[in-house]
């Protein structure tokens, strides 16, 4: 039975069928008769945030702790040109977000109307689908097909642009129940293949998994299958800076990160094992370095539900298309089916050499003198909040990283950060869906003063709705990561990586009427964490620590995995149970 109503309680009527109970969003001309609907209905919450890429952001770190599509509504034109930097950052981290735009009424496109873009146009290459709607009894229908793209296969981006004369005219209401969609992505992987991978699980001496954000997309059942796979075959596991999480941090199968900033342990594994076997990931260039010096001697097997993603990179040797979740529960059936065996005597070995690795102690520092060192900020932070129902979000750079290294997560969707595209200015927005989807939870944000203040305006947002956020700021007063690079391959020449000219952090705390500390002296530290953490409203804490730090390891562009820069850690420590050095 079909109901008929405007397009714009389409809209908001879709929404609610859809589960939505948050919209992230800035009003305009092309998207009011959605927001006099919003105004009248009391199932879904809107947060105003202060600029639409902040929307967008919000949307992705809403997804990204709750496993459920994120929604962002934005005007046309410049509203929706403003979205584009979040579309892209959820399209390479594979996050489900739905971005609804107005648009000029269907007769005035094409006429360089006040507010008129190409929102299609624009939006093609960075969403998984978009949709431009020009009839109003095709809008509910498109707007579930919406939800049922974003959410299905690999998960990603979509937009559906809207003239404003399709919301004010009437037509027929679509169910989401009446919806047949032509996408239907394989979700169980291929037998034959898997039963490849249990031959070479079996027979392998120097294995290594190699997991990424789509165990996390998959759902808590894959990342619950994933470490009984591990601990059931002893082997060791690292991950990308997408898959944090997705095995637990304290497990002792762990390795660590792995790529251009992961840990030594990681990146050697990674470089002599024989067989490496990719789930959920996508070979990344941060994750592969030069590919011609990837993992050189091993077998490669890669699951993933993204048959675009198979072979794109790395050629491997036993691809795997499906649903990770799936893969891997019918994997450990064959496994266990024909006795779970390892080559346990070889697999021994390899963690004897694997431990020798570890006693390199890579994120080993000293922290002395009176100016904190970055990594102790993170390690006195990790200490003293992870016994909490804790969220980690982060902007970009060195504290990113230092981030990943020196937090631990023990379970999947409690770190938000932008990987691929490298968004600064991600992580105070992120922070902010974050809670919205968390109220009860402490929300960090881990950032840099250059990042946080590409976003700082949604300190409004954060005060407006009572979201107790806490922004923890790394304050080198340098673009950290530009000049570390600048440093260690451009001769020194600091080229426009510093600002000369920083607000004080706590004082614009207090002018949005939020609280703001600042700490410059390691042993006033935890006393100032705390007084952070036990804070009930938002928080800019201003952390000023040593300024030329540079993040290490480090993989430099055009070397392969085994041949990382150290810093001042010894490798010589790196010895096998024979003595010899492993380096």
């Amino acid at each position: 039975m079909t109901r008929q109503m405007t397009g714009a309680k389409m809209i908001v009527q879709a929404l609610i069928d859809q589960g939505v109970d948050t919209v992230f969003g800035y009003p305009g001309g092309a998207v009011l008769p959605i927001y006099d609907e919003i105004f009248q209905q009391n199932h879904i919450k809107h947060i105003l945030v202060r600029h639409e890429q902040g929307a967008v952001h919000a949307a992705e770190g809403y997804a990204r702790s709750t496993g459920k599509p994120g929604v962002a509504l934005v005007t046309s034109g410049p509203g929706a040109t403003n979205a584009v930097t979040g579309l892209t950052d959820a399209l390479m981290d594979s996050i489900p977000i739905i971005v609804l735009t107005g648009q000029v009424p269907t007769f005035m496109i094409g006429s360089d109307a006040f507010q008129e873009a190409d929102t299609v146009g624009i939006t093609r290459h960075c969403t998984k689908h978009n949709w431009l709607v020009k009839e109003t009894d095709k809008l509910s229908g498109v707007i579930h097909e919406a939800f049922h793209v974003a959410t299905s296969g690999r998960p990603g981006p979509v937009l559906v642009d809207i003239p404003k004369d399709v919301q004010f005219a009437s037509g027929a209401y679509t169910q989401k129940q009446a919806l047949k969609s032509h996408y239907q992505p394989q979700l169980k992987g291929d037998m034959e293949a898997i039963t490849e991978l249990v031959d070479a699980i079996e027979n392998a001496k120097k294995p290594v998994f190699y997991t990424g954000g789509g165990v996390i997309n998959s759902g808590p059942a894959a990342s619950q299958l994933l470490r009984e796979l591990v601990d059931a075959t002893g082997f060791p596991i690292t991950s990308t800076l997408m898959g944090l999480g997705c095995y637990p941090a304290s497990g002792d199968k762990w390795l660590g990160m792995l790529g251009m900033h992961g840990l030594y342990e990681a990146n050697m594994a990674m470089h002599d094992c024989d067989l490496m076997i990719n789930i959920g990931a996508r070979f990344d260039d941060r994750i592969t370095g030069v590919v011609e010096k990837f993992s050189p001697n091993s077998k490669k097997a890669h699951i993933d539900i993204d048959p675009s993603s198979i072979n794109k990179v790395i050629r491997v040797d036993i691809p795997i298309m499906g649903d990770v979740g799936h893969v891997l529960e019918d994997l450990l059936k064959v496994w266990k089916s024909r006795g779970r065996k390892t080559n346990s005597e070889a697999v021994a070995k390899w963690w004897k050499k694997i431990e020798a690795w570890r006693a390199v102690d890579c994120l080993k520092y000293e922290q002395k003198g009176k100016v904190i060192k970055p990594q102790h900020a993170l390690t006195r932070l990790e200490a003293l909040t992870k016994g909490y129902d804790r969220y980690i979000t982060t902007e970009v750079g060195q504290h990113q990283m230092w981030a990943a290294q020196y937090l631990g997560f023990e379970d999947p969707n409690r770190w938000m950060t932008s990987g691929g595209l490298g968004t600064m200015g991600y992580g105070f927005p992120a922070s902010i869906g974050v809670q919205m989807a968390h109220s009860d939870a402490l929300v960090i944000n881990v950032a840099g003063e250059a990042s946080w203040l590409m976003n700082m305006q949604e300190m409004g947002t954060a005060m407006q709705y009572g979201l107790p956020v806490k922004q923890f700021i790394l304050n080198n007063e340098r673009l950290g990561m530009v000049r570390q690079w600048q440093e260690l391959l451009h001769g020194e020449r600091y080229s426009s990586s510093w600002s000369e000219s920083l607000p004080d952090f706590v004082k614009l705390a207090e002018a949005f009427g939020a609280k703001g500390i600042i700490c410059s002296d390691p042993d006033d530290l935890d006393d100032a964490i705390m007084e952070m953490i036990n804070h009930d409203g938002p928080v800019i804490f201003d952390c000023l620590v040593e300024k030329h730090e540079n993040c290490f390891p480090m993989i430099p562009s055009g070397k392969a995995h085994n041949d990382m820069i150290m810093g001042e850690v010894d490798t010589s420590t790196a010895i096998d149970a024979e003595g010899k050095v492993l380096v």
